[in-house]
């Protein structure tokens, strides 16, 4: 089922390319420059607070105490994780090769998760968000994001998606281990030029992430600190991803969508301020985010008056609401998507 509105509707009925105009305000605006010491900085500081937090887990040592660490090293590995985000668009530095090697840096070493791996899943989603056939983060899995999908599941599969949006936020609390194991996967899968350099940076990763633990804890407190900082990040990073595409229209097959309404029928932004912005790490503006990929993170706010404009002169609906009604909306999507199963 494609989810459409009147509005959505009428916008399809648009014809033509609407994007070079608005590619031309933000140029002359100056927002695709690159911000390369304000990333400079950023990053600095966030490693900064991140070895803190390793040193104070060391220093705290053998305690039950230490589990408390776990909410500060989840929130900066989140914002690793945005910044290795922002690299994998080439938004922090003048070459890819550069903004590569960021990316390793962050994603591999730091984080444990295969750059080129997310990168290449991630990029699939950027060129066609919510086309079920095409987007990697909407197709045939664990969860239904369509009643064409939820249509003949059986047995688990079945269950599972007539209550998948009660499952929804417990299941974020395993995403960040499934990241883990997709990136080994994958690199034991690939025969590619590149993938000894990261395969050695995530057993870096892994041999320092687990040494740190066991030698600062007993072996129970290290594995509860590790399965409760994993449980943290899924959680969080899937809350920050969640508002920004589910329950918004899918692509139909053979209906040609121009860019401007490919990007922005199927985006939602997250309205809030600054707060809102470092915790989703820019990812709230997620529509101006789909437009223009490659915009430094920091002028995505000041990109979203120009974009906006342009969605109502041209007619196409520009979405935003709050978190927890972005939230709600996403919820409702996936119950609605398993109503066939629980009324059949």
């Amino acid at each position: 089922m494609t989810v459409r509105s009147p509005a959505v509707a009428e916008a399809l009925s648009v014809v033509g390319s609407d994007f070079a105009p608005l590619k031309r305000s933000v140029q002359t605006a100056g927002l695709l420059r690159r911000r390369r010491g304000h990333y400079a900085g950023n990053i600095a500081v966030n490693l900064l607070l991140l070895a803190a937090v390793w040193l104070a887990v060391v220093w705290v040592g053998n305690t039950w105490w230490s589990l408390l660490l776990t909410v500060p090293a989840s929130i900066f590995t989140i914002r690793t994780t945005f910044f290795g985000h922002d690299a994998c668009h080439q938004q922090i530095a003048r070459t890819r090769r550069v903004n590569r090697a960021i990316g390793l840096f962050l994603g591999n070493l730091l984080i444990g998760m295969s750059y080129d791996w997310w990168a290449g899943k991630h990029n699939r989603h950027h060129a066609n968000p919510n086309d079920t056939d095409k987007d990697p983060d909407v197709g045939n899995g664990l969860l239904a994001w369509t009643e064409d999908q939820a249509r003949g599941r059986r047995g688990i599969a079945s269950w599972m998606t007539r209550h998948q949006a009660q499952l929804f936020f417990p299941l974020l609390l395993l995403e960040g281990l499934n990241l883990k194991v997709s990136s080994v996967r994958h690199l034991m899968s690939q025969r590619r030029p590149g993938r000894l350099l990261e395969s050695l940076l995530l057993a870096a990763h892994l041999a320092g992430y687990l040494s740190l633990l066991f030698l600062a804890m007993s072996p129970g407190k290290a594995f509860a600190f590790l399965f409760i900082h994993q449980a943290l990040i899924g959680l969080h990073l899937g809350s920050a991803f969640a508002p920004n595409h589910k329950g918004m229209p899918n692509p139909e097959p053979g209906v040609r969508w121009g860019h401007v309404q490919r990007q922005v029928l199927t985006s939602r932004n997250v309205r809030g301020g600054v707060v809102t912005d470092w915790l989703l790490g820019g990812l709230n503006y997620q529509i101006e985010h789909h437009l223009f990929p490659s915009m430094p993170r920091p002028n995505l706010r000041r990109a979203q008056p120009l974009i906006r404009a342009h969605c109502a002169e041209i007619g196409i609906p520009y979405t935003e609401g709050r978190l927890i009604a972005s939230y709600a909306i996403a919820l409702r999507h996936m119950h609605r998507v398993g109503a066939p199963l629980r009324t059949g």
